[in-house]
């Protein structure tokens, strides 16, 4: 990290961030002159912080506030270390960080905590995950009073209609997508495959895959961010919100992953097509999980608007082999490479929660030797299945009850997701649609 500082002189300022409970960045602004000095010695705020609701405001008769006098958490840098934040006009730099107590052990409120957890149960078995991510975002002129398209900076144009997989949609925007590219590299994030999704300025940017679960999750927390800050730079927002248009599909994001042995093994390839024993018990863990882990994959009001039977959103609890319409998805492909894709999530997400979601429910799912149902084939949502909770309350009781979620995520954590969401449900049903989706535009 020192020589990081020293080869960039021209950095000003530096952030301190860590994730709270819903994926916002909450922090520091320091000058650079002290940057060594925290990233040597870390930083301190209140554990109250990472447990703030969707408006920043400390949540009611949480323990972490007065009940134990608003102590401080130590914030540690993570392994990223530095990296540039090069949608800011003044050269700056984020350290990311997470938060322990003060006789070193990881506070379990921390999500980045969370999935460091379940990898290290992975680990514990000789086992690593392989994750991939899909994320989807919108691009929208939020100046006037109803949200819609941007122009396109090449033709002044606005294009009201989807465009699925359209390289004039690519070109119009080409300036902020080449941009974006070139932050990527400068951040380390492995950003792949663009292309234009189903929504009105909906596009996907793929991530590469990994062996390594914790920067797979900072990536995709890294890219919303990027994404986010860029996209003003140009002019428009950005948006990883689950459902900005009634009448079009939301944003998802997908989850790829493999495991590896010890010898760097895939271990859900028997050498066919319907892979292993392994894969089988994982898509078992991850279906048996589902209607108690939607609260992660679809943590805020305007998820649900998502999660609706012919939508491109996944309704029915159900597995496929190379089927878009079920939950999850088996893609077809060589042997060596293959995966399960989870496809419940929203863009909305918290990635370490979903990530630690998914693969905790995995691990389960192999740990106990679970089987799954059959294979579905044909069109899900035509077919009479259990169903994902398509409400915010029911997937609220069913987390904070559930045995499942209690082996995968600390007690600690649990509580005061449910707190969280609990307030947050409250003042959202005070909010007309209109002002919920100006709340999540920028947030989420």
């Amino acid at each position: 990290m020192k020589n990081w500082l020293r080869k960039h002189p021209e950095v000003r300022t530096i952030r301190v961030a860590a994730a709270d409970l819903n994926g916002q960045a909450r922090g520091k602004r320091i000058p650079a002159r002290f940057a060594e000095k925290v990233a040597i010695e870390g930083t301190r705020f209140p554990m109250s912080v990472l447990n703030l609701d969707i408006w920043g405001e400390d949540i009611d008769d949480s323990p972490l506030l007065f009940e134990s006098g608003d102590a401080d958490g130590v914030l540690r840098p993570t392994e990223r270390g530095f990296v540039p934040m090069p949608w800011l006009e003044a050269p700056t730099a984020l350290l990311p960080i997470w938060m322990y107590r003060e006789n070193g052990q990881p506070y379990e409120g921390d999500p980045r905590h969370a999935l460091a957890r379940v990898v290290r149960r992975y680990a514990e078995k000789g086992l690593t995950p392989v994750v991939a991510t899909e994320l989807e975002f919108f691009l929208i002129d939020d100046s006037g009073k109803t949200l819609q398209v941007p122009p396109s900076p090449r033709s002044g144009k606005r294009r009201k209609a989807a465009e699925i997989l359209s390289i004039r949609a690519l070109d119009a925007f080409d300036a902020f997508f080449t941009d974006l590219y070139e932050a990527c590299e400068e951040m380390d994030i492995p950003a792949d495959t663009a292309i234009s999704e189903a929504g009105l300025g909906q596009f996907e940017i793929n991530l590469m895959h990994g062996d390594d679960a914790l920067k797979a999750a900072d990536d995709a927390w890294l890219f919303k961010m990027l994404v986010k800050g860029l996209a003003r730079r140009h002019g428009f927002a950005a948006s990883f919100m689950a459902k900005p248009y009634a009448d079009y599909a939301g944003t998802g994001l997908h989850t790829h992953f493999s495991v590896q042995d010890s010898e760097g093994r895939n271990i859900f390839s028997n050498g066919g097509p319907e892979g292993s024993e392994a894969l089988h018990q994982a898509i078992a863990g991850c279906l048996a999980a589902m209607p108690d882990s939607t609260l992660l994959f679809a943590p805020h009001a305007n998820s649900y608007d998502r999660l609706v039977p012919g939508n491109h959103a996944p309704t029915g609890i159900c597995w496929a082999y190379e089927n878009r319409t079920a939950a999850i998805r088996v893609p077809s492909g060589s042997s060596g490479a293959r995966r399960i894709e989870h496809r419940v999530a929203g863009g909305d997400v918290n990635p370490y929660l979903m990530l630690a979601a998914i693969l905790g429910a995995a691990l389960i799912g192999m740990e106990d030797g679970l089987t799954p149902p059959p294979p579905i084939t044909g069109n899900a949502y035509a077919m009479p299945l259990p169903q994902i909770p398509d409400n915010w309350d029911s997937a609220i009781r069913a987390f904070e009850g559930s045995p499942t979620i209690a082996r995968i995520f600390p007690r600690e954590l649990i509580r005061n997701l449910v707190q969280t969401k609990r307030q947050e449900r409250h003042y959202m049903a005070e909010l007309s649609p209109e002002e919920q989706v100006e709340v999540y535009l920028d947030t989420v």
